[in-house]
């Protein structure tokens, strides 16, 4: 398939799919006008790349797990790998988790009766900028 048709199945820009290549996550062959053409599995290698990025691994960290997935194979050093880039994100998960509760808290006592935040209209607003 060509490159406009694999970024419809995937929903992802053709210039991503360029960038995937230039970064080696993504193989194409050239035919004799040059132009780009994908095997069917390249949907789901797409697929993979976007899930991985969404789950916040780099290029780099998903250019190593690559071969021991097409390999199909599972050595300490991918399942090491995996397990890093778990722990990075179960931290960023507690870190928002903190923020969202500090949130949480402002939003409680900006509702209270005593909170100046809620009692603030647009007339007060232009008035504190002036």
């Amino acid at each position: 398939m060509r490159i406009g048709e694999l970024a419809a199945r995937t929903s992802v820009s053709v210039r991503s799919l360029r960038y995937y290549e230039e970064q080696r996550l993504l193989a194409s062959y050239r035919n004799n006008s040059g132009q780009r053409h994908y095997s069917d599995d390249a949907v789901d290698r797409v697929r993979l790349i976007q899930s991985l990025y969404a789950a916040g691994l780099s290029s780099r960290s998903i250019l190593d797990l690559l071969p021991c997935v097409d390999a199909k194979v599972n050595t300490p050093e991918s399942r090491a790998l995996l397990r890093t880039e778990r722990d990075r994100i179960d931290a960023q998960i507690a870190a928002l988790t903190a923020a969202r509760q500090q949130l949480d808290a402002i939003i409680a006592v900006s509702e209270g009766p005593a909170s100046t935040c809620a009692r603030l209209g647009s007339a007060d607003k232009v008035d504190m900028l002036s």
